[in-house]
């Protein structure tokens, strides 16, 4: 019988098909295991090679015993051998190259098994690799589906959002005034300490109503208008509105309030403002009148920003060191005062508030006291004033601020340079630091109330030299030529204008004036002649700026007559009166309050926080300060000790 086959001997062995060689019917579990690529490369070597001598080399013995055999014992070779009539020794000779031909092929064959297993790891790796990517994108699907879910179904929309009762149904937009309502009803006060952020009132932008506006040309809907529609609308349209009649009634002006929202056209029909103005009215029913004789007056000074240098006695002397440690607060002093009368439920009225004024045809002014000071339970009035905002020549080396200035929100702010000559503007002193506490808790202040700012005139007022001295250079002061020679740039017209610009956002904010008389004197040792002369200079020079008062907030803590009152013999109060002084304001630091209500003047004694105060307050000595808030914990440590008491009797 003859072999069909041709080639090489061996070939046959070589050309089975490789992938059959790694076919699961061929490749045992424990090869399988050893193929894999994440099988150590050395392991697996050593596993081949052992598998190999077992098919190789025992494959070769048998293949040569089929040899030697003969033709009918089944070898290749033995059949090639016969039909080629080799001898015994020309087989053994063919069976000598068969080996060495079979150790050839082995190796061709060890070469394509790890060509092979090369590749069906890297074939693994990608498969691998593929379900790895697929995974993650199954993964980021379905986050992005649960992320639709929630916003679309989960998350309450804003018609779901809570809205006040009293605001009715919620308008489909609204404006940053209308968010603030929401906010206050919904959540209550937004920042720590209960204090809340007042929103401005604001307009949409005009770009976005351009925008709608094309684009209801551009696809024309017919609507119909439903009563509820209507109301939503007109809700809408009067945002600013109610949201200015919202801060009224915080501030306790529901009659102002309420007056406000009956402007609005057609009012009756709108829910969402009947509702606001039952709740006004329901609110200022619980309220209770106040007793305004029993209703205590602070004041501050200037603020002491840097205590290193306010308190320098090397650079400042021992005298004004001394003073400026007993006369004035530090900033962080302040606060806490402010923040513990706001908690104890103090709330800044005027010191008109306290009286109710009628006049006479001839102008003749009568006083009574004011039984309609309405507040709700728990809230108790108090008066504020702040003396000599001047920022004289004497603050300069003591670190207080040199003026006060506009933000560019037209807010008056202070302008003040550091120990380091940096400059900046801020809240360094009482009239801003008020403010801004006060736009954080507006129900602090009854209408809009702010204090009475006391001022001289000698060096000017709010920083700005406005007195005719440093035009004519008249009986100037040495701090004052020092300045006028530093300040070559000074035109007198110009800080007039500016005092004037002040003095008006002053009085848009809610801050009233006072003389303190013109030249800081003590009316107790002066002449009726004498504070006539300084009171002309003051009409002269300050009420220009200011406007005209009826206030008169004596310097010093002094007064033009005792405790039992000013008669008309007092010549003093005489020429005052004439000339329109009705208010008078004096210093009593030994009780928590002193009002004095006539007919024809009011007179209220203040209470000085100050560093001298907050010293007796430290050692238990304090008799009102202490009456109205504890005060324990608020002296700065960085004072010089013992505070003694400083200035003129």
């Amino acid at each position: 019988m003859s072999d069909k086959r041709t080639g090489q001997p061996g070939e046959h062995l070589v050309d089975q098909s490789f992938d059959g060689y790694l076919d699961d019917d061929l490749i045992t579990e424990e090869e399988e295991k050893y193929y894999s690529a994440d099988v150590d490369p050395e392991e697996m070597r050593a596993f081949r090679e052992s598998q190999q001598n077992q098919k190789g080399r025992g494959g070769k013995e048998d293949q040569a015993g089929k040899a030697e055999s003969g033709p009918h014992s089944g070898g290749t070779q033995g059949w090639q051998a016969q039909d080629s009539g080799m001898t015994g020794a020309g087989m053994q000779r063919a069976h000598g190259r068969l080996i060495d031909e079979i150790d050839e092929d082995d190796s061709e064959i060890d070469a394509r098994i790890d060509d092979a297993m090369s590749r069906r790891a890297q074939r693994r790796r990608r498969e691998r690799r593929t379900r790895s990517l697929f995974l993650a994108a199954v993964i980021v699907l379905i986050a992005l589906l649960a992320c639709f879910t929630y916003a679309r179904v989960l998350v309450p929309q804003d018609s779901d959002l809570p809205w006040p009762s009293f605001l009715g149904s919620r308008p489909d937009k609204v404006p940053a005034a209308l968010s603030f309502l929401e906010k206050k009803s919904g959540s209550g006060k937004e920042e720590s300490g209960g204090s809340r952020v007042v929103v401005k009132e604001t307009q949409a932008p005009q770009l976005s109503l351009e925008t709608e506006t094309k684009e209801t040309e551009a696809a024309p809907v017919q609507t119909t208008e439903t009563p509820q529609t209507a109301q939503t609308a007109a809700s809408g349209a009067n945002a600013d509105t109610i949201a200015k009649a919202q801060l009224m009634a915080e501030q306790y002006d529901y009659d102002g309030a309420i007056s406000l929202l009956q402007s609005i056209p057609d009012y009756q029909n709108d829910q969402t403002i009947t509702d606001a103005i039952s709740q006004y009215q329901a609110t200022k029913a619980g309220c209770v009148a106040a007793d305004v004789t029993t209703v205590p007056h602070i004041f501050y000074h200037s603020l002491v920003n840097d205590p290193s240098r306010a308190f320098n006695a090397d650079v400042l002397g021992q005298s004004q060191a001394d003073g400026f440690n007993a006369w004035m607060v530090t900033t962080d002093e302040f606060d806490q005062v402010t923040q513990r009368l706001y908690d104890a439920g103090y709330v800044y009225v005027r010191l008109r508030d306290l009286v109710v004024e009628t006049t006479d045809a001839d102008g003749t002014p009568h006083f009574t006291p004011n039984t309609s000071l309405m507040l709700p339970p728990g809230k108790k009035p108090i008066v504020l004033s702040v003396d000599d905002c001047s920022y004289y020549h004497s603050y300069e080396p003591a670190g207080f601020p040199d003026k006060l200035v506009l933000d560019e929100n037209g807010q008056v702010k202070c302008h003040y340079v550091d120990a380091n000559g940096q400059e900046s503007v801020g809240d360094y002193d009482v009239v801003p630091r008020l403010n801004t506490f006060l736009a954080q808790h507006p129900d602090g202040c009854y209408k809009g109330a702010r204090g009475i700012m006391a001022m001289t005139g000698y060096n000017g007022v709010f920083g700005y030299r406005t007195d005719t001295d440093y035009v004519k250079k008249e009986h100037l002061e040495d701090d004052q030529a020092k300045w006028l020679q530093a300040h070559p740039e000074y035109n007198f017209d110009k800080d007039v204008a500016d005092a004037k610009v002040i003095a008006q956002a002053l009085k848009d904010e809610g801050w009233e004036f006072a003389s303190h008389t013109w030249g800081h004197l003590s009316v107790t040792d002066k002449t009726a002649e004498q504070l006539k002369t300084d009171n002309e200079r003051w009409v002269a020079t300050v009420e220009p700026i200011l406007g005209k008062t009826d206030t008169i907030i004596f310097a010093h803590g002094n007064d033009i007559g005792d405790w039992t009152g000013y008669s008309d013999d007092n010549d003093k109060y005489a020429y005052y009166n004439s000339v329109g002084y009705h208010f008078y304001c004096n210093v009593d630091g030994s009780v928590p309050h002193w009002v004095q209500i006539t007919d024809k003047y009011v007179r209220q004694g203040r209470i000085d926080v100050d560093g001298y105060r907050l010293w007796l307050c430290k050692n238990g000595q304090d008799t009102s300060l202490s009456k109205l808030i504890d005060t324990s914990g608020i002296f700065n440590d960085q004072r010089p000790t013992p505070v003694v008491a400083n200035g003129q009797s």
